[in-house]
Protein backbone atom coordinates (compact mmCIF):
# COMPACT_ATOMS: atom_id res chain seq x y z
CA UNK A 1 0.00 0.00 0.00
CA UNK A 2 0.92 3.48 -0.44
CA UNK A 3 0.43 6.63 1.70
CA UNK A 4 0.50 9.83 1.26
CA UNK A 5 -0.27 13.17 3.56
CA UNK A 6 -1.73 16.03 1.83
CA UNK A 7 -3.40 19.51 2.77
CA UNK A 8 -6.55 20.50 1.58
CA UNK A 9 -8.90 23.12 1.72
CA UNK A 10 -8.70 26.33 4.75
CA UNK A 11 -5.61 23.96 5.05
CA UNK A 12 -6.88 21.07 6.97
CA UNK A 13 -4.71 18.15 6.52
CA UNK A 14 -5.50 15.00 5.91
CA UNK A 15 -3.98 10.99 5.07
CA UNK A 16 -4.62 9.14 1.98
CA UNK A 17 -3.89 5.34 0.31
CA UNK A 18 -3.11 5.68 -3.00
CA UNK A 19 -5.77 3.22 -5.68
CA UNK A 20 -4.74 3.92 -8.97
CA UNK A 21 -5.48 7.36 -10.27
CA UNK A 22 -7.09 7.88 -7.59
CA UNK A 23 -6.07 8.86 -3.76
CA UNK A 24 -8.82 7.03 -0.69
CA UNK A 25 -9.33 10.27 1.80
CA UNK A 26 -8.86 8.08 4.43
CA UNK A 27 -9.45 10.92 7.39
CA UNK A 28 -12.88 12.39 5.68
CA UNK A 29 -14.26 8.82 7.35
CA UNK A 30 -11.82 8.87 10.35
CA UNK A 31 -10.78 12.24 11.60
CA UNK A 32 -8.59 10.66 14.34
CA UNK A 33 -6.05 9.83 11.38
CA UNK A 34 -4.86 13.27 10.48
CA UNK A 35 -1.41 12.36 10.37
CA UNK A 36 0.38 9.08 9.19
CA UNK A 37 2.14 9.38 12.74
CA UNK A 38 -1.34 9.08 14.40
CA UNK A 39 -2.62 6.20 12.32
CA UNK A 40 1.13 4.02 13.04
CA UNK A 41 0.51 4.89 16.97
CA UNK A 42 -2.73 3.38 16.69
CA UNK A 43 -2.19 0.39 14.60
CA UNK A 44 0.76 -0.15 17.64
CA UNK A 45 -1.38 0.31 20.11
CA UNK A 46 -3.85 -2.35 18.10
CA UNK A 47 -0.78 -4.83 17.73
CA UNK A 48 -1.48 -4.43 13.96
CA UNK A 49 0.85 -3.93 10.98
CA UNK A 50 -0.33 -1.12 9.10
CA UNK A 51 -1.51 -2.93 6.32
CA UNK A 52 -3.62 -5.42 8.31
CA UNK A 53 -5.24 -1.84 9.39
CA UNK A 54 -5.90 -0.27 7.07
CA UNK A 55 -7.59 -3.49 5.00
CA UNK A 56 -10.10 -3.11 7.56
CA UNK A 57 -10.53 0.65 7.11
CA UNK A 58 -10.55 1.05 3.54
CA UNK A 59 -13.53 -0.61 2.83
CA UNK A 60 -15.57 2.31 5.13
CA UNK A 61 -14.00 4.94 3.04
CA UNK A 62 -16.08 6.71 0.36
CA UNK A 63 -14.08 10.11 -0.22
CA UNK A 64 -11.86 10.17 -2.94
CA UNK A 65 -9.89 12.90 -4.74
CA UNK A 66 -7.76 12.75 -8.01
CA UNK A 67 -4.28 11.72 -7.56
CA UNK A 68 -3.02 13.93 -10.66
CA UNK A 69 -4.54 16.67 -8.87
CA UNK A 70 -3.45 16.14 -5.72
CA UNK A 71 0.19 15.23 -6.90
CA UNK A 72 0.35 18.64 -9.51
CA UNK A 73 -0.47 20.68 -6.67
CA UNK A 74 1.81 23.46 -5.92
CA UNK A 75 2.65 24.21 -2.23
CA UNK A 76 0.57 26.44 -0.40
CA UNK A 77 -2.57 25.80 -3.17
CA UNK A 78 -6.00 24.55 -1.21
CA UNK A 79 -4.94 20.94 -2.54
CA UNK A 80 -0.88 19.75 -2.21
CA UNK A 81 1.08 17.16 -1.18
CA UNK A 82 3.01 17.05 2.26
CA UNK A 83 5.74 14.88 3.35
CA UNK A 84 4.62 11.42 3.71
CA UNK A 85 5.69 11.57 7.16
CA UNK A 86 6.57 13.93 9.69
CA UNK A 87 5.86 15.28 13.40
CA UNK A 88 3.98 18.54 14.32
CA UNK A 89 6.74 19.37 16.26
CA UNK A 90 9.68 19.90 14.05
CA UNK A 91 12.52 18.87 16.84
CA UNK A 92 11.00 15.17 16.57
CA UNK A 93 11.85 14.33 13.55
CA UNK A 94 15.03 13.01 13.15
CA UNK A 95 16.67 13.36 9.48
CA UNK A 96 19.63 11.19 9.30
CA UNK A 97 21.37 8.51 6.93
CA UNK A 98 24.21 6.47 6.10
CA UNK A 99 26.66 7.18 3.42
CA UNK A 100 29.63 4.90 1.33
CA UNK A 101 26.95 2.19 1.53
CA UNK A 102 26.83 1.46 -2.35
CA UNK A 103 29.82 1.59 -4.75
CA UNK A 104 29.11 3.82 -6.40
CA UNK A 105 28.97 5.99 -3.38
CA UNK A 106 32.65 5.42 -2.47
CA UNK A 107 33.85 6.15 -5.98
CA UNK A 108 31.91 9.59 -6.44
CA UNK A 109 33.84 10.41 -2.71
CA UNK A 110 37.15 9.11 -3.79
CA UNK A 111 37.11 11.46 -7.25
CA UNK A 112 35.71 14.38 -5.03
CA UNK A 113 38.77 14.36 -2.73
CA UNK A 114 41.16 13.25 -5.10
CA UNK A 115 42.62 16.55 -5.01
CA UNK A 116 43.09 15.52 -1.29
CA UNK A 117 44.82 11.71 -2.31
CA UNK A 118 47.29 13.51 -4.31
CA UNK A 119 48.28 15.57 -1.62
CA UNK A 120 48.34 11.77 0.59
CA UNK A 121 49.98 10.16 -1.75
CA UNK A 122 53.02 12.37 -1.93
CA UNK A 123 53.75 12.54 1.95
CA UNK A 124 53.38 9.40 2.56
CA UNK A 125 53.56 5.55 0.56
CA UNK A 126 51.19 2.91 0.81
CA UNK A 127 51.16 -0.49 -0.85
CA UNK A 128 48.92 -0.20 -4.29
CA UNK A 129 46.38 -2.97 -2.77
CA UNK A 130 45.42 -1.30 0.12
CA UNK A 131 42.46 1.73 0.40
CA UNK A 132 43.95 4.39 -0.30
CA UNK A 133 41.51 6.99 1.33
CA UNK A 134 39.58 6.98 4.45
CA UNK A 135 36.24 6.72 1.98
CA UNK A 136 37.73 3.81 0.74
CA UNK A 137 38.71 2.23 3.99
CA UNK A 138 35.20 2.90 5.45
CA UNK A 139 33.82 1.35 1.91
CA UNK A 140 36.12 -1.31 2.60
CA UNK A 141 35.14 -2.13 6.11
CA UNK A 142 31.27 -2.11 4.99
CA UNK A 143 32.13 -4.97 2.77
CA UNK A 144 34.36 -7.07 5.04
CA UNK A 145 31.64 -6.44 7.94
CA UNK A 146 28.50 -5.10 6.86
CA UNK A 147 26.24 -7.18 6.54
CA UNK A 148 26.98 -9.75 9.53
CA UNK A 149 25.21 -13.41 10.61
CA UNK A 150 21.91 -12.86 12.30
CA UNK A 151 22.14 -12.34 16.04
CA UNK A 152 25.57 -10.62 15.62
CA UNK A 153 26.37 -6.82 15.71
CA UNK A 154 27.96 -5.72 12.37
CA UNK A 155 30.71 -2.84 11.74
CA UNK A 156 29.48 0.69 12.10
CA UNK A 157 28.51 2.31 8.71
CA UNK A 158 29.25 5.94 8.07
CA UNK A 159 26.33 7.86 9.76
CA UNK A 160 25.61 11.90 9.32
CA UNK A 161 22.72 13.89 10.98
CA UNK A 162 20.64 16.10 8.29
CA UNK A 163 18.47 17.93 10.40
CA UNK A 164 15.20 18.03 12.14
CA UNK A 165 11.58 18.73 10.18
CA UNK A 166 12.82 22.23 9.82
CA UNK A 167 14.70 20.53 7.40
CA UNK A 168 12.30 18.80 5.51
CA UNK A 169 10.47 19.24 2.28
CA UNK A 170 7.90 17.56 0.27
CA UNK A 171 7.13 17.42 -3.39
CA UNK A 172 7.20 20.28 -5.37
CA UNK A 173 8.25 22.32 -2.37
CA UNK A 174 11.42 24.32 -2.61
CA UNK A 175 14.90 23.35 -1.85
CA UNK A 176 16.96 26.02 -0.60
CA UNK A 177 20.50 27.13 -1.67
CA UNK A 178 21.40 29.32 1.26
CA UNK A 179 23.72 32.48 0.55
CA UNK A 180 26.26 30.32 2.19
CA UNK A 181 26.03 27.71 0.25
CA UNK A 182 28.91 27.14 -2.21
CA UNK A 183 26.56 24.69 -4.28
CA UNK A 184 23.73 22.19 -4.39
CA UNK A 185 23.61 18.48 -4.91
CA UNK A 186 20.99 16.02 -5.51
CA UNK A 187 21.53 12.82 -3.96
CA UNK A 188 18.64 10.29 -5.17
CA UNK A 189 17.98 8.30 -2.52
CA UNK A 190 15.94 5.47 -0.65
CA UNK A 191 14.62 6.42 2.83
CA UNK A 192 13.13 4.84 5.51
CA UNK A 193 10.31 5.97 7.43
CA UNK A 194 9.79 4.85 11.24
CA UNK A 195 7.85 5.64 14.31
CA UNK A 196 9.11 4.89 18.06
CA UNK A 197 6.33 3.23 20.02
CA UNK A 198 5.69 4.14 23.39
CA UNK A 199 7.86 1.23 24.51
CA UNK A 200 10.65 2.79 22.69
CA UNK A 201 10.60 0.39 19.58
CA UNK A 202 11.59 1.31 16.74
CA UNK A 203 8.83 0.31 13.82
CA UNK A 204 9.61 0.40 10.16
CA UNK A 205 6.47 1.65 8.27
CA UNK A 206 8.06 1.48 5.07
CA UNK A 207 10.10 3.52 2.37
CA UNK A 208 9.89 6.83 0.59
CA UNK A 209 11.76 8.35 -2.58
CA UNK A 210 14.29 11.24 -0.97
CA UNK A 211 16.59 13.69 -2.47
CA UNK A 212 19.41 14.16 0.03
CA UNK A 213 19.91 17.54 -1.03
CA UNK A 214 24.02 18.45 0.16
CA UNK A 215 26.53 20.94 -0.79
CA UNK A 216 29.10 18.64 -2.38
CA UNK A 217 31.94 21.70 -3.27
CA UNK A 218 32.36 22.60 0.75
CA UNK A 219 32.50 18.88 1.38
CA UNK A 220 35.39 18.81 -1.17
CA UNK A 221 37.25 21.26 0.80
CA UNK A 222 38.07 19.13 3.25
CA UNK A 223 36.38 15.64 3.89
CA UNK A 224 35.69 16.85 7.92
CA UNK A 225 33.50 19.62 6.41
CA UNK A 226 30.88 16.49 5.37
CA UNK A 227 29.07 17.62 8.34
CA UNK A 228 27.87 20.91 7.67
CA UNK A 229 27.72 20.41 4.19
CA UNK A 230 24.43 18.02 5.01
CA UNK A 231 22.97 20.65 7.53
CA UNK A 232 20.34 21.79 4.15
CA UNK A 233 16.74 21.13 3.09
CA UNK A 234 16.22 17.87 1.79
CA UNK A 235 12.90 16.38 0.12
CA UNK A 236 11.26 12.85 1.00
CA UNK A 237 8.07 11.56 -0.62
CA UNK A 238 5.63 11.94 -2.41
CA UNK A 239 4.33 8.57 -1.12
CA UNK A 240 4.96 6.08 1.65
CA UNK A 241 5.53 2.61 0.51
CA UNK A 242 4.49 0.27 2.72
CA UNK A 243 5.47 -3.52 2.62
CA UNK A 244 8.48 -3.19 0.07
CA UNK A 245 10.94 -5.12 -0.04
CA UNK A 246 14.60 -3.03 0.04
CA UNK A 247 16.38 -5.82 -1.85
CA UNK A 248 16.39 -4.80 -5.68
CA UNK A 249 15.13 -1.13 -6.51
CA UNK A 250 16.28 1.29 -9.14
CA UNK A 251 16.13 5.27 -9.02
CA UNK A 252 16.95 8.04 -11.42
CA UNK A 253 17.20 11.37 -11.31
CA UNK A 254 16.75 14.22 -13.78
CA UNK A 255 17.64 18.36 -13.67
CA UNK A 256 16.35 20.72 -15.83
CA UNK A 257 16.48 24.16 -16.11
CA UNK A 258 14.45 26.51 -18.32
CA UNK A 259 12.86 23.37 -19.68
CA UNK A 260 15.78 21.81 -21.32
CA UNK A 261 17.37 18.99 -19.37
CA UNK A 262 20.77 20.19 -18.21
CA UNK A 263 21.76 16.02 -16.01
CA UNK A 264 20.05 12.77 -16.08
CA UNK A 265 21.64 10.34 -13.93
CA UNK A 266 20.22 6.83 -16.08
CA UNK A 267 18.85 4.22 -13.91
CA UNK A 268 20.73 3.94 -10.79
CA UNK A 269 20.05 0.66 -8.78
CA UNK A 270 19.40 0.73 -5.05
CA UNK A 271 18.43 -2.02 -2.68
CA UNK A 272 20.31 -4.63 -0.44
CA UNK A 273 21.93 -6.54 -3.28
CA UNK A 274 23.88 -3.07 -4.27
CA UNK A 275 24.99 -2.16 -0.65
CA UNK A 276 28.22 -3.30 1.42
CA UNK A 277 25.74 -2.82 4.40
CA UNK A 278 22.27 -5.01 4.88
CA UNK A 279 19.41 -2.82 6.16
CA UNK A 280 19.23 -4.68 9.62
CA UNK A 281 22.56 -3.45 10.24
CA UNK A 282 22.07 0.21 9.15
CA UNK A 283 19.14 -0.12 10.98
CA UNK A 284 20.89 -1.63 14.16
CA UNK A 285 23.71 1.33 14.40
CA UNK A 286 21.04 4.24 14.35
CA UNK A 287 18.42 2.69 16.91
CA UNK A 288 21.55 1.82 19.31
CA UNK A 289 21.54 4.80 20.59
CA UNK A 290 18.89 5.40 23.43
CA UNK A 291 18.36 9.11 21.76
CA UNK A 292 16.87 7.72 18.83
CA UNK A 293 13.94 5.41 21.06
CA UNK A 294 12.26 8.30 22.50
CA UNK A 295 8.58 7.57 22.47
CA UNK A 296 6.58 8.93 19.73
CA UNK A 297 9.55 10.58 17.35
CA UNK A 298 9.78 10.09 13.67
CA UNK A 299 13.05 9.29 11.93
CA UNK A 300 13.51 9.34 8.20
CA UNK A 301 16.81 7.75 7.32
CA UNK A 302 18.86 8.48 3.72
CA UNK A 303 20.20 5.08 2.61
CA UNK A 304 22.78 6.36 0.49
CA UNK A 305 22.99 6.46 -3.33
CA UNK A 306 25.68 5.43 -6.01
CA UNK A 307 26.31 8.19 -8.02
CA UNK A 308 26.48 12.05 -7.69
CA UNK A 309 26.07 15.04 -11.06
CA UNK A 310 28.93 17.06 -8.75
CA UNK A 311 32.58 16.13 -10.19
CA UNK A 312 30.70 15.38 -13.33
CA UNK A 313 29.16 18.95 -14.28
CA UNK A 314 30.63 22.19 -15.68
CA UNK A 315 27.86 24.01 -14.05
CA UNK A 316 26.51 25.08 -10.36
CA UNK A 317 22.76 25.03 -9.33
CA UNK A 318 20.89 28.00 -9.50
CA UNK A 319 17.09 28.98 -8.20
CA UNK A 320 14.64 27.79 -10.67
CA UNK A 321 16.04 24.47 -11.12
CA UNK A 322 13.77 21.62 -11.03
CA UNK A 323 14.92 18.35 -9.89
CA UNK A 324 13.30 15.01 -10.33
CA UNK A 325 13.67 11.71 -8.58
CA UNK A 326 12.13 8.79 -9.74
CA UNK A 327 11.21 5.19 -9.09
CA UNK A 328 9.65 2.92 -11.95
CA UNK A 329 7.00 0.73 -10.23
CA UNK A 330 7.68 1.97 -6.83
CA UNK A 331 6.03 5.33 -6.29
CA UNK A 332 5.01 8.73 -8.35
CA UNK A 333 8.46 10.62 -9.10
CA UNK A 334 9.82 13.56 -6.32
CA UNK A 335 9.61 16.76 -7.61
CA UNK A 336 11.58 19.62 -6.03
CA UNK A 337 12.64 23.27 -7.66
CA UNK A 338 15.59 24.96 -5.94
CA UNK A 339 15.55 28.53 -4.21
CA UNK A 340 18.03 31.12 -3.32
CA UNK A 341 17.12 31.54 0.43
CA UNK A 342 18.78 33.26 3.70
CA UNK A 343 20.33 36.12 2.09
CA UNK A 344 20.83 37.38 5.61
CA UNK A 345 23.42 34.78 6.56
CA UNK A 346 25.82 36.14 3.72
CA UNK A 347 27.10 38.56 6.69
CA UNK A 348 28.49 37.11 9.95
CA UNK A 349 25.57 36.22 12.28
CA UNK A 350 26.72 37.77 15.63
CA UNK A 351 25.65 36.66 19.15
CA UNK A 352 24.05 38.95 21.39
CA UNK A 353 25.29 38.57 25.12
CA UNK A 354 22.65 38.90 27.75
Amino acid sequence: MKLVQFVQQFGVRGVGVVDGDEVVNLTATFAQYETTLSLALDAIQRNLNLTEMLTTLLPQCDTRISYEKLWGGEVGSDLHLLPPLDHRESARTFITGTGLTHTGSMESRDQMHAEELVQEESEQSQAASEPQTDSAKMFQMGIDGGKPAEGLRGTAPEWFYKGNGLCLRGHRAALDLPSFALDGGEEPEFVGCYVIGPDGMPYRIGFALGNEWSDHATEKINYLYLAPSKIRTCSVGPELVVGESFEDLNVQVKVSRQNETIYDSGPLKSGQQYMCHSLENCEDHHFKYPLHRQAGDVHLHFFGTSKLSYGNRDWKYQAGDLIEVSSDGFSRSLVNRVEETNPEAAKPVRVNVL
